[in-house]
């Protein structure tokens, strides 16, 4: 993987003089931060053989919750809970919510396939078009615009030269790839994807590791629908689309198994990376969106195919 982006990004450079400027680089770290984030989640979600088609609805809804708790306080049925508060107080009470419902809606996934043994696919199809419903319900279809300037900065500030996206997408990395790769319930996260019976005759509580990650996984896909909220300036239903489609693509592409038990989030950085650097490039080639599908996704199968072949080549 790391070979094939070199190889891109060298053929990049040479078509688009632009593509190698500092500038550009921190551009293509900051459009991939949100998705990066929402592949974390899934990459655990898909080591325990799973999969959660939910995250990009959960990121719109996310987004209308959190910047409407900012703009029109909190309504139930006609029942004003929360008047309009101020942005000092707006702002951190949205973000606050808007998180607490992501991990709830991942909470209700995990609780289906877990309680009643619902294919993870059938459980976050649904929660997929109850999530997008909801954020349409919940703005009649309409973005919810000026947002306080403080909330704003998190997706459109820096610290120093680097945006602030990007920080949080890095820790984020650094704190999942410590839970994976150090903690006992990382261990127990790759035992259940790897072969869930053994898992379970070992002592492991496989309902309650898979709740936890589907709650994380609906917690990240959160994280990122406030900070892109934040990075366009309002909260808009039609957010997310295709992103669990991009969640995916990174976590294959960086070597996690879709048969569970496999996986890294480097790994998944450097998917995500690589179709962040496509995009960017073939947009500084002026490729046109039509084309950018099509020229997309040969040359992710073509990723794919020759780490198989390298892969076959070692056994």
């Amino acid at each position: 993987m790391p070979l094939f982006i070199v190889l891109l990004s060298i053929y990049f450079a040479i078509s688009a003089p632009n593509f190698l400027s500092i500038d550009n680089f921190l551009n293509v770290l900051r459009q991939i931060s949100i998705n990066t984030i929402v592949a974390v989640g899934m990459t655990f979600v898909i080591i325990t053989a799973g999969i959660d088609l939910s995250v990009g609805s959960i990121v719109a809804l996310a987004a209308v919750i959190c910047t409407g708790v900012m703009k029109r306080g909190i309504t139930i049925a006609h029942l004003t809970i929360l008047p309009p508060p101020s942005p000092a107080l707006g702002v951190p009470l949205g973000i606050i919510i808007g998180l607490l419902l992501g991990a709830f809606l991942g909470a209700i996934n995990g609780f289906f396939i877990t309680r009643f043994l619902m294919p993870p696919f059938v459980v976050t199809l649904a929660m997929m078009t109850i999530a997008r419903g909801l954020a349409f319900i919940y703005t009649g279809g309409f973005p919810v615009p000026e947002l306080p300037d403080s909330f704003i900065t998190l997706g459109s500030g820096y610290i120093g030269p680097i945006p602030i996206p990007v920080i949080i997408m890095t820790v984020i990395a650094l704190i999942a790839h410590y839970i994976l790769a150090r903690t006992t319930f990382g261990r127990y996260v790759f035992a259940i994807g790897g072969n869930e019976e053994a898992a379970r005759l070992s002592g492991i509580n496989i309902n309650k590791v898979k709740l936890m990650v589907y709650t994380l996984s609906g917690f990240l896909a959160a994280l990122s629908g406030i900070i892109l909220a934040a990075r366009l300036g309002s909260g808009d239903p039609k957010t997310g689309q295709m992103y669990e489609l991009n969640a995916i693509a990174a976590c294959v592409l960086g070597g996690t198994s879709l048969m569970g038990g496999k996986g890294n989030i480097g790994g998944t950085f450097l998917g995500a990376l690589l179709i962040g650097i496509i995009d960017n490039g073939l947009v500084l080639m002026r490729v046109s969106t039509f084309y950018q599908y099509v020229v997309k996704g040969v040359i992710i199968l073509a990723a794919v195919l020759l780490d198989k072949v390298k892969e076959m080549r070692k056994a």
